[in-house]
């Protein structure tokens, strides 16, 4: 009888995109897949560490796995796996520790573990890593849009993040393995490719030929024969050159929207946090961006309640972001993360101010975006078929090319299609329409 393995995900889209390839990895090794609430021979646990909460609820999914089958091999990896290893092998059933490094390897490491003894921290140290370490790209990836990991790591160690630690140093997949995968999905019938990474703005900063970055990754992809559309992950502002908007601009089939965090609106706070911009620099950014590239929409994070953070600094976010005219904001109360230089500053926050700020810039996003859908009111508009409504049947819903998603009439063979669709209403975040 075969092996069974259950995979859970905690976190980012780059740990969704490994733990698909690590459930390849079972799979082609005979293994047979599992929901994680049965009782399977190996649970592997893909952790987060970018909050408090990221470490809590990787904690308490261990200690699930390992009530749900005391027999069963317990395997933990992911970002909390590798800042804290000691602390994931003292909870009790853990019996392999992988980190950020070796992913590929899960299926040998978690066969040897079950040949030996004793709980086994492999992992190792991040900061040596060099080479883009190559997954299977994941088949299973629903039927409309499909992630491909383009790059690992950040070198940018801003003040209030873990993730440099968690993840190492900034190393870019070979162009040549990019291009032949995102081939490789369109033959399988993916109409939108999503290019994901840790810091995807940084890629091909690791290559020796400096010709070689994102805006010359994407105008290579956009020409492969058969891809309807090009997304990209979120951008870092300083990354984004003269090359990536004139992509953007220029190739039809590269999506109108750019995710550039902002981080925050003010310029004591930016430059505590170690951004590399100020908020000057960062407005002149998005108008170059917004005069390039007709109808795009941008959107951004924002951290409120960083370390030191003033009435006024929050005051000036606000009017930053409003002047950006984002479509659309996620905002995060500032969390301290143990070794990060921001945790040590003086003059924390308040639990009720982050909650009090995060309210009103929440107020200011969503206005925002009202603002960016009722311009699309009228339009006709391209929209990917995604999947039925989940309360009525008869609607399907998808996304436009800016990301907003769209609500309308439809039939199941449309699904996977792109289909124009006269825009009628904006309603909150959604649009509404029919399909011409």
């Amino acid at each position: 009888m075969a092996k069974s393995a259950a995979i859970y995900t905690l976190g980012c889209k780059v740990n969704q995109y490994e733990s698909s390839a690590i459930t390849d990895l079972f799979r082609q090794a005979g293994y047979e897949i599992v929901d994680f609430e049965e009782h399977a021979d190996v649970y592997v646990i893909n952790t987060c560490t970018v909050t408090h909460m990221g470490d809590r609820k990787s904690r308490q999914i261990i200690r699930r796995a390992a009530k749900q089958n005391p027999e069963a091999v317990i395997a933990v990896t992911g970002c909390y796996a590798q800042t804290s290893p000691g602390e994931v092998l003292e909870i009790p059933g853990v019996d392999l520790v992988v980190g950020t490094k070796d992913k590929s390897k899960m299926v040998n490491l978690v066969e040897a573990y079950a040949r030996g003894k004793g709980p086994v921290n492999a992992v190792r140290d991040i900061m040596g890593i060099d080479c883009f370490e190559e997954l299977p790209v994941p088949t299973e990836q629903g039927k409309t849009r499909a992630f491909l990991k383009i790059q690992e790591g950040c070198n940018s160690f801003c003040a209030y993040c873990i993730i440099p630690y968690a993840r190492g140093p900034v190393r870019s997949r070979i162009p040549d393995n990019v291009i032949s995968s995102a081939a490789a999905l369109i033959e399988q019938g993916f109409k939108e490719i999503v290019l994901t990474g840790i810091h995807i703005g940084a890629y091909g900063q690791d290559f020796a030929d400096k010709h070689i970055d994102l805006g010359w990754l994407v105008d290579r992809l956009a020409k492969l024969p058969g891809l309807v559309r090009l997304r990209l992950g979120s951008v870092e502002p300083h990354d984004i050159n003269d090359a990536l908007i004139n992509s953007v601009a220029e190739n039809s089939n590269v999506c109108r929207h750019l995710h550039i965090p902002l981080q925050s609106g003010d310029n004591e706070v930016l430059a505590r946090m170690k951004r590399r911009y100020n908020t000057k620099q960062f407005l002149e950014l998005v108008n170059k961006i917004y005069q390039a590239v007709d109808g795009i929409a941008i959107t951004s994070d924002v951290i409120v309640g960083f370390p030191g953070e003033t009435k006024e600094n929050f005051e000036n976010t606000l009017k930053t972001v409003e002047q950006a005219s984002f479509a659309g904001i996620h905002v995060f109360k500032y969390s301290p993360r143990k070794g990060t230089p921001a945790a040590e500053m003086a003059d924390q926050v308040s639990p009720q101010e982050k909650e009090e700020r995060s309210k009103r810039l929440i107020e200011l996003g969503n206005h925002l975006a009202q603002s960016f859908n009722q311009l699309q009111v009228g339009k006709k508009l391209t929209v990917l078929v995604e999947q039925p409504h989940e309360k009525n049947h008869k609607l399907w819903e998808g996304h436009t090319d800016t990301y907003i998603k769209v609500i309308f009439p439809g039939e199941e063979s449309l699904q996977g299609e792109l289909v124009k669709v006269q825009i009628e209403t904006a309603e909150d975040s959604i649009l509404k329409g029919r399909i011409i």
